[in-house]
């Protein structure tokens, strides 16, 4: 992979699709906002769990590791406007209801295989339905978990290779398959 094509990928990672991209690329925050949004220790450890199953711990710290809900939740509070903080708080609340409906328990009840079979399900049926309606908070989830976990201490300096800056600039760095990428 070259240069141009790792910036592609991150660009249309992070940025292409995320929700509340231009908010936090204009570093302004929306006009229109939820007034005293609120998130309960309970909801804190759900969108933690969540972001474990997105991004497990292995030979790595998941995401649990990096308080990936508190990260969520400053971005939710902070990023979106009033439109996608309601999507968002209406999709979470669906996913859990929804999991408990096809599951017999709750979330945090359930296995790390039935969290994942359960969101990798959402996930296609978004894709697959063309639906605008059908919830964009997989979406809003995925996107987040990502960027809190590979933008936190943990996931810069465990998952991916890091140098403190400022550090010295290496124009060309060969890259060897099973090599992990550079925290920016």
């Amino acid at each position: 992979m070259n240069r141009r094509d790792a910036l592609k990928s991150v660009v249309l990672m992070m940025g292409g699709t995320m929700i509340g991209a231009s908010a936090i690329l204009t570093g302004c925050s929306p006009e229109r906002q939820i007034k005293d949004l609120n998130f309960s220790p309970e909801d804190l450890a759900f969108l933690d769990e969540i972001g474990e199953t997105i991004i497990p711990t292995t030979d790595t710290p998941g995401a649990k590791s990096a308080k990936i809900g508190e990260f969520i939740v400053m971005m939710v509070k902070d990023c979106y406007d009033a439109d996608q903080q309601k999507a968002f708080i209406d999709g979470l609340n669906a996913l859990s209801k929804d999991f408990k409906d096809e599951n017999g328990k709750d979330f945090m009840d359930a296995s790390p295989e039935e969290r994942l079979a359960f969101l990798n399900a959402m996930q296609q049926k978004f894709i697959t339905s063309g639906d605008a309606r059908e919830p964009i908070v997989i979406n809003m989830l995925r996107d987040l978990t990502v960027l809190g976990y590979f933008t936190s201490e943990v996931g810069a300096t465990q998952a991916l290779r890091f140098i403190e800056a400022p550090g010295r600039y290496d124009g060309c760095v060969d890259y060897k398959k099973g090599d992990k990428a550079w925290a920016l």
